[in-house]
């Protein structure tokens, strides 16, 4: 007990410095998309005016768009094709279905990306743009969501299912009325993180996105080439309020799920 009452400084001092070195340069950002000035050298003065020109950049506008539409679409394909995989890895057992669903989830994006690209430009003949950005989001999230959901399922009481089932519920009936209505949250939480999975993604969206095609990370991307300006502060900062504020929501639905998932 004495050691441990030695060491128990030590680890709180390593646990503040580990938070310190993760979201001290994230304050940084924030706290510079309200500087006057062009540089980030040193603090000048407080203004709005780095929001209100973000506002008015058209080439911005146009990435947030198409990030909002290539999240919202890879989020809904990711959270249908991701509680199936979760039911089906939970009733039927099967060592291979896990090894499907949860390779994306594994593998290093940089390799998901370059696979999927040679996969879409050799097999498929497809033309790179929106399409297979939203099929490489979707892909990548199946696995996110198929975790939670089944999180979900192994802390629940199988006999609630075998009593629909002996009552004469029919498969759908059964899933409709009695196991939707308990793993809801956790296809909600499914869904904020994969919305906020597609949003986020640069690497993948790198090698997936065709010529004139733009998204808020690629976009940010081109931009910081130059200079790191407080307007890439400014949407660096809504980016992150947006990030945070899905995952907080995602948490308080489906808490348990999240936890187990983590």
């Amino acid at each position: 007990m004495e050691t441990s009452k030695r060491l128990s400084p030590l680890l709180w001092g390593c646990g503040i410095s580990v938070y310190a070195f993760l979201y001290i340069p994230l304050l940084i950002v924030v706290f510079f998309s309200f500087n006057d000035s062009k540089l980030n050298a040193q603090w000048v003065g407080f203004t709005l005016d780095w929001y209100r020109k973000l506002f008015g950049n058209t080439d911005m506008l146009v990435a947030a768009r198409n990030s909002l539409i290539i999240a919202f679409l890879s989020a809904a394909g990711a959270t249908l094709l991701g509680t199936m995989s979760g039911l089906a890895i939970h009733r039927f057992k099967l060592k291979v279905l896990p090894v499907m669903v949860f390779t994306p989830v594994a593998m290093p994006e940089i390799l998901l990306g370059v696979s999927l690209l040679l996969f879409f430009i050799q097999f498929l003949h497809l033309t790179l743009g929106m399409t297979s950005i939203i099929i490489a989001h979707t892909t990548f999230c199946v696995g996110f969501v198929a975790i939670i959901v089944r999180a979900r399922l192994q802390g629940m009481d199988e006999s609630i299912f075998e009593a629909a089932r002996d009552l004469g519920a029919t498969p759908w009936e059964t899933f409709k009325y009695v196991t939707l209505p308990l793993i809801r949250p956790a296809v909600i939480a499914g869904a904020l993180m994969s919305f906020t999975l597609s949003i986020d993604d640069f690497v993948i969206t790198f090698f997936m996105a065709g010529v004139g095609v733009s998204t808020l990370p690629l976009q940010i991307y081109s931009m910081i080439k130059v200079a790191v300006t407080p307007e890439v502060n400014a949407i660096s900062t809504l980016l992150m309020m947006l990030t945070l504020s899905l995952m907080w929501i995602a948490s308080k639905v489906a808490p348990e799920t999240l936890k187990g998932h983590a």
